[in-house]
């Protein structure tokens, strides 16, 4: 099929590009720079210039399209009502040019919308009080979209999709332990953290694409819930720094910030039994603590 993407020229959206080409469909990116689009180019996907803005280029895109996968994000951190509007629109423009077609509609949220403290499974509803809650109304948005004639699916990514070249939280981790001189955990670390590898999530999206029924939640999840204890460790002998615990009084200062202590002592595993059984996805590749121990987070 013809499959137009938001967000394909970022750290994840390449590897949904490539998996999406190798199973034989063809792919056009929106691509809001030069730079982004040339990266869409090298892929093999077409470029669509626009921006998650332009809400009209965002409709002829998916217009043209047979299913659309939404992956791009933006806005100020911390403006969480400006990002979450930014995402609801673009839902609200994708979807729309779905309307009574019945193609697939994929777009993308996050674990953290799920209850914290206890094991949330795909059926479960998100809670307002939840780390990432200004996601929901997006999740919302595209998910209504199934009662308009559009297959909708929306894939909850775990907080850390890992990789080369990953940045996000568990890249934070290793840097703090790095400038600190050791490699730090909250209280008795216990609290569990999901994760999944960037290619199992890229057919985690194809698989939705093609299969994932109408109205549907999915968790990408490959490991629901890893103790941070563990990760700690793990990063404490590839850097050789001493693993410790850090009192949750003194996290704030010890993490660079309370919002990012509040992250790191977050438990929030999920189950993705549900999605594996609906889609047969079966994640193959390394998972954290072996892309922490052999690939390039702790390497230089």
């Amino acid at each position: 099929m013809h499959v137009f993407i938001t967000g394909g020229s970022g750290l994840t959206g390449p590897a949904v590009v490539a998996e999406l080409l190798a199973a034989g469909h063809r792919v056009t990116g929106l691509a809001r720079s030069t730079a982004s689009a040339e990266r869409l180019t090298k892929l093999g996907a077409e470029p669509f210039a626009g921006s998650l803005d332009d809400l009209d280029r965002l409709h002829a895109g998916a217009k043209a399209a047979d299913g659309v996968v939404h992956m791009a994000a933006g806005g100020e951190p911390g403006d969480w009502a400006g990002i979450t509007k930014r995402d609801v629109d673009a839902i609200e423009a994708l979807g729309s040019a779905l309307a009574g077609t019945g193609k697939p509609f994929v777009s993308t949220s996050g674990t953290m919308v799920m209850t914290p403290g206890r094991v949330s499974e795909e059926t479960d509803a998100p809670s307002r009080d939840a780390f990432a809650a200004y996601r929901i109304p997006g999740e919302q948005a595209c998910l209504g979209f199934a009662e308009q004639g559009v297959r909708s699916s929306v894939i909850r990514l775990a907080p850390t999709v890992h990789g080369p070249g990953d940045y996000g939280f568990v890249a934070m981790l290793v840097a703090t332990a790095r400038k600190t001189g050791v490699s730090a955990y909250i209280g008795d670390g216990a609290n569990r953290w999901p994760a999944v590898h960037r290619l199992d999530a890229a057919t985690l999206f194809r698989l939705a694409l093609e299969h994932a029924p109408a109205g549907t939640a999915l968790h990408g999840a490959a490991e629901g819930g890893i103790p941070l204890r563990d990760i700690a460790a793990t990063i404490g002998r590839g850097l050789d720094r001493p693993v410790v615990s850090v009192a949750p009084d003194e996290a704030g200062s010890h993490f660079g910030g309370a919002a990012l202590a509040s992250v790191f002592a977050a438990d929030v595993p999920v189950s993705s039994t549900r999605t594996r059984e609906l889609l047969g996805w079966a994640p193959t590749h390394h998972t954290l603590l072996e892309d922490l121990e052999h690939g390039d987070y702790c390497s230089g």
